[in-house]
């Protein structure tokens, strides 16, 4: 076992895994805000709360009705993408042609309720949700220890977010949904129904915080405080990408994890402050961000 700067690699590793699990997390979960963001122009401040959620539900249905966690992967999307779209259909379209403002408050009041009745439900002590059996144990690499569970969420959440871009940037569907943020008359003189995208789009990227909430189930125990913190860290890692860049939210996200996993290795009293320090950075030197475009 070597050591680099007095740092065991066992060590090292085992932090850069933790970051790289970190960042599959920041990086999803931006990439909902980014997609939520760079289309309907709202600051979905409910995006923790719904990443709850997702955990939660993944939680209610292996407890209640024994719905595995590959089956959760695919229902809770759709479960909470659909309570999205609720959202969106009831309050958030009111407020497309109103200051940004407005959609933050509206979806920073919500998550404080959501929150609020999860709490008084389930207190904040957290409930357990176990590994699937295909996924237990892990590999002896001979540097560290990598347990299977982990490397599957960060392969599956490379997955997820490379898919995402490839569908918004490079497909028809994506060019429809581009074009409907900057003139919705003509896209809709085309035939399509602007308002049926918007609202879709809205429920997708509220259904990759859904995912996001089941994959992190396993890891951390399921509870009603689990997206309250975290969200505070992705609206941080979503300026520095550039808000609305798909691709500024995938790499921003990771980078950000892996450098809050080698702050803990190497200066730990700072891992709870560097991402927003670098925030600080680069808001100074490029206040789009890194990835965004200037106006």
């Amino acid at each position: 076992m070597f050591t680099l700067f007095g740092v065991p690699s066992q060590a090292l590793f085992g932090q850069l895994l933790l970051g790289l699990i970190n960042g599959s997390f920041y990086a999803m979960l931006s990439l909902g805000l980014a997609v939520i963001f760079g289309l309907l122009n709202i600051i979905n401040f409910t995006h923790g709360a719904q990443y709850m959620m997702g955990a939660f539900c993944a939680w209610f249905l292996l407890q209640f009705f024994g719905v595995s966690y590959w089956w959760a992967l695919l229902i809770v999307p759709i479960v909470i993408g659909a309570f999205g779209i609720f959202i969106e259909r009831t309050m958030l379209h009111r407020l497309y042609k109103l200051d940004h403002l407005y959609g933050l408050l509206l979806t920073f009041g919500l998550a404080l309720v959501i929150h609020g009745l999860f709490r008084n439900e389930f207190g904040s002590s957290g409930q357990p949700y176990r590994i699937p059996s295909q996924l237990t144990g892990g590999q002896n690499l001979g540097f560290m220890f990598l347990p299977n569970y982990r490397a599957w969420v960060v392969i599956a959440s490379l997955v997820v977010c490379f898919g995402t871009w490839f569908m918004v940037e490079r497909t028809r569907l994506g060019a429809y949904l581009r074009a409907a943020t900057e003139n919705p008359q003509l896209v809709q003189a085309f035939g399509v129904n602007v308002p049926r995208m918007i609202t879709l789009t809205y429920g997708f990227g509220v259904g990759l915080a859904a995912l996001a909430g089941v994959m992190a189930a396993p890891i951390y125990q399921v509870n009603p405080l689990m997206g309250t913190d975290l969200i505070i860290v992705v609206f941080a890692v979503v300026v520095i990408g550039g808000m609305g860049s798909i691709m500024g939210s995938i790499v921003t996200g990771f980078s950000l994890g892996v450098i809050e996993g080698l702050t803990k290795v190497f200066y730990p009293e700072a891992s709870n402050t560097v991402i927003f320090v670098i925030m600080a950075i680069v808001l100074l030197i490029k206040p789009a961000g890194l990835f965004g475009r200037t106006q």
